[in-house]
């Protein structure tokens, strides 16, 4: 069945624009509390929310959707993703709620659901709470109504249980560190986490304004950092996205490292101390052959999902892996967290950085990627990919790679674009294979 709502990661959309409306906010919170209202107990969400304009807005439609059938509301303000998964868990609510678009501009905003356990929702959860989201609510006498109240100590348990992922052991003492929070929800927390710590902190984009999150800056745009880090002479960079769920770092040479070398990093560096689970990573689809290559080296497998923070979560837990990512940088290490957390994952990298003694341009070039190639097409509607002039240039692309390379096209679950990934030995094979497949989807979009 053809969701109305839902998509790969919640509802996302341009805000004032169906389905991103107050009014569907609303409802969501209607129909997600009706659906967790089990037991006898007094009932109770998390709603936390980064830094877009819109963020109020919605915060306020779902507090209205959520007490209205009887929900308490527990507000946290702008806190990272991990965060309110991590508090949802600990404070013992019946559901969480994170206000984000994640990397995306701040004319767009979604809604993010987690379970008592702290994890994103089952598709059999989100399918049960979209049959009730177009139903009449079930709403409470009002004497029942829930009530709602903001937790002004949810930061510091935040940055507390960030902290306890890091050795007692170590210190950050004598590194300096930029860190860039993309004007999101991190701004506060990740640089007060790095500084008691005990590092020298050069903050980035924890400024927000409401509509400068991810602008020129973050995990999606690192050049600011690239800068800083070279004009400082800084050891490392640091760069989260606008919820603060994904992480890309920068070398002290200017370097940008994504997230392939950092799970290759992390997964070798926890098989060497007995802490790696499953024998090997959960990866996607779209990472490197480099990086599949280099774990065989060191006897540990790649286990690839699809795109989608989700589908590695569910990878790792079905099949007892312990670290898991994306490319793009989402990072899960399910020992310490229930979905990605940048910081956190941060927080290993500066582990090993401090435990090696080696500068990061050599600890963080893990292996040689091989040519690789990435674009996006945006379409304004219709099945692009099913157009015979598509699939004519895909299987001639592939054709040409004759065995030599892949080639991943897929649509995004979050925005109206086609994803055209190619690699291979040879660089600029790749990108004449990627350029006439995107000139492709282009005349069919």
């Amino acid at each position: 069945m053809a969701r109305k709502y839902f998509g790969t990661d919640g509802i996302r959309g341009r805000t004032n624009e169906a389905p991103m409306t107050a009014a569907t906010a609303m409802k969501v919170g209607q129909a997600a509390g009706a659906h967790f209202m089990r037991g006898d107990h007094r009932h109770r969400v998390v709603i936390g929310k980064d830094t877009r304009l819109s963020g109020y807005m919605m915060e306020s439609a779902l507090v209205a959707g959520f007490t209205s059938v009887g929900m308490d509301v527990v507000l946290v303000g702008p806190m990272p993703t991990p965060a309110v998964a991590m508090l949802t868990r600990s404070m013992r609510a019946d559901i969480g709620v994170m206000i984000s678009a994640s990397h995306n501009p701040f004319y767009d905003n979604g809604i993010k659901l987690f379970g008592p356990d702290g994890y994103k929702l089952s598709d059999a959860d989100e399918d049960a709470i979209e049959a009730l989201l177009d139903a009449e609510p079930l709403l409470v006498a009002s004497d029942a109504i829930g009530r709602a109240r903001r937790v002004e100590d949810a930061r510091g348990r935040y940055i507390h249980a960030a902290k306890s992922t890091f050795p007692d052991k170590l210190t950050l003492d004598g590194l300096r560190i930029v860190i860039d929070c993309a004007n999101g929800a991190a701004y506060q927390v990740a640089p007060a986490a790095l500084w008691e710590l005990g590092a020298e902190v050069i903050p980035l984009g924890v400024s927000p304004d409401g509509i400068n999150i991810n602008d020129k800056c973050g995990s999606t745009d690192p050049a600011a950092l690239v800068a800083k880090v070279v004009e400082t002479r800084a050891d490392i960079g640091i760069a989260l996205d606008g919820d603060a769920d994904r992480l890309i770092v920068v070398d002290d040479k200017g370097n940008v490292v994504d997230g392939d070398q950092l799970m290759a990093l992390i997964g070798v560096s926890w098989a060497r101390k007995g802490l790696l689970r499953g024998g090997g990573i959960v990866a996607t689809v779209m990472s490197n052959l480099g990086l599949e290559r280099f774990l065989g080296g060191h006897g540990l497998a790649l286990h690839r999902a699809a795109v989608g923070d989700r589908y590695v979560l569910e990878a790792m837990r079905s099949q007892g892996f312990n670290v898991g990512g994306e490319q793009s940088g989402h990072i899960i290490l399910s020992d310490h967290a229930t979905t990605g957390d940048g910081l956190v994952a941060a927080l290993q990298v500066l582990a090993e950085l401090v435990e090696s003694g080696r500068p990061a341009h050599e600890l963080l070039r893990q292996f040689d990627p091989l040519p690789q190639l990435l674009k996006n097409v945006r379409f304004k509607g219709g099945a692009p990919l099913e157009q015979d002039g598509v699939k004519q240039a895909i299987a001639a692309a592939e054709a040409r790679l004759n065995g030599t390379g892949r080639i991943l096209i897929r649509k995004s679950g979050t925005e109206p674009l086609i994803r055209v990934m190619a690699e291979g030995e040879d660089e600029a094979l790749v990108a004449e294979v990627v350029d006439s497949i995107c000139e492709a989807v282009k005349a069919a979009a």
